[in-house]
């Protein structure tokens, strides 16, 4: 079904408005301000973390310059690959400006030098001791750049007696706490199918920043944002430390629920698809017991609050799941919905692009590579006044070397220097 976008403005509140308002403007060819334009972001080092960070501040207007290796990010050969690049990299390199040196050198250290003159920001994730040994790091930058914001994203943090340790984000997740409680009693803890470490520690990253901007704005000068992968993953652990500090309890893995919330649980219905049911408000039991053809396990006094429930999980889990199996997945969400009671299909991202909520929000952006058409995701969140959006998607390697070198004051003939010496990489590889 389609709508158009003034329809879809008649049915939303006034808060998503402007974001309707952006479409139409971007339609008519009106380009809109963007929060973070005016600020110029190096980015170093190379896979996802710190380039994550550095896409969500392109994403909001800020100039990202990305200094790759000779060869370019692994990340540009990664998973599905067409024409010789990834896709992946069409959306994480998105908005920026590539130039490809080699920081072996001292030529290539000397330009990456200037460059971090420059700027606002820079993005690093380089193991903890690498800039220093090539004098890229915060302290050796101060004198020339007292404002800049360094960001660091490391597996274990600049200090401590892991911050040598190689940090991948399977493995920090792990020590984080994070993976032990993912997964079902007994078995090997399980991780989702993402590069989770990674990502979320790319977000903690870019509020670090703003944090730090608004202190510089304050008259603070810039300061190092210390970012550590596990530390990340530990920030998400909600009442588990408490929880031990103060009762002793260990929170153990527990499928596919929530301990010590009932019921919240995923169910498989009679298509072979799956609903996430969150029936854990004590109003929200009773309306889905109605729902589910049990009123009166809805009103029982035994099922009263949460702790009670508790209690009974596997007997109110078990009429869920037989309720769920005896219907497709459209009935089961049609009558939940009847009884406002929250639930979500689990969705693939099939089922994503064809649903029209996801249309309607935006969260599909189209670029196009080589003359054809390719969907990424749109970055989050929506600003009202000054909206993120791509520009071009991930370029080939080195595409804008001329344009940063000639920024720092180098003339055609030095440039060509650098290029024939192979300190920088030329644009045609």
């Amino acid at each position: 079904m389609h709508f158009t976008v003034y329809t879809l403005v008649q049915k939303i509140s006034w808060h998503e408005k402007s974001f309707f308002t952006e479409l139409e403007n971007k339609k008519k060819g009106q380009k809109m301000s963007k929060a973070l334009e005016g600020l110029r972001v190096i980015e170093l080092g190379q896979l996802l973390a710190g380039p994550f960070a550095g896409c969500m501040l392109g994403y909001f207007g800020a100039e990202v310059i990305k200094v790759e290796p000779p060869g370019g990010d692994p990340i540009r050969n990664w998973r599905e690959v067409k024409d010789g690049t990834s896709h992946w990299w069409r959306s994480l390199a998105r908005n920026k400006k590539c130039i490809s040196l080699d920081l072996k050198t001292p030529e290539g250290r000397d330009l990456v030098k200037q460059l971090l003159k420059t700027a606002d920001i820079v993005v690093e994730n380089f193991r903890p001791g690498v800039l220093e040994g090539w004098g890229l790091d915060p302290e050796s930058m101060r004198a020339d750049n007292p404002d800049l914001i360094y960001a660091r994203i490391s597996g274990y943090g600049q200090t401590g007696p892991y911050s040598v340790k190689p940090g991948f984000a399977s493995a920090c997740e792990a020590i984080s706490g994070f993976r032990y409680v993912n997964g079902y009693p007994g078995e090997a803890p399980v991780r989702p199918n993402l590069s989770l470490g990674d990502t979320i520690s790319g977000l903690h990253a870019v509020l670090g920043i703003l944090m730090a901007l608004r202190s510089r704005d304050r008259g603070d000068g810039g300061q190092v944002v210390d970012v550590a992968l596990y530390e990340s993953m530990f920030n998400l652990l909600e009442a588990v430390v408490p929880e031990y500090d103060g009762a002793g309890v260990v929170r153990e893995p527990s499928g596919t629920t929530v301990t010590g919330i009932v019921p919240t649980n995923t169910y498989g219905c009679a298509d072979g698809k799956f609903v996430v049911i969150g029936g854990n408000g004590d109003s929200i039991y009773a309306r889905l017991m109605v729902a589910v053809g049990h009123a009166k396990m809805g009103t029982d006094e035994k099922y009263s609050t949460n702790s009670k429930r508790v209690v009974h999980e596997a007997e109110i889990d078990q009429v869920l799941k037989t309720w769920c199996a005896s219907l497709p997945l459209a009935d089961v969400m049609a009558i939940l919905e009847k009884h406002r009671v929250p639930c979500g299909p689990v969705y693939s991202v099939a089922d994503m692009m064809e649903d029209s909520h996801f249309q309607a929000r935006g969260l599909f952006e189209q670029v196009e590579i080589n003359g054809e058409p390719l969907k990424i995701p749109a970055m989050m969140p929506k600003l009202g006044n000054t909206p993120g959006g791509t520009e071009w998607p991930g370029p080939e390697i080195a595409s804008h070397t001329d344009e940063i070198l000639q920024g720092l004051g180098l003339d055609n003939d030095q440039i060509k220097h650098l290029k024939t010496s192979g300190i920088v990489t030329d644009s045609d590889g």
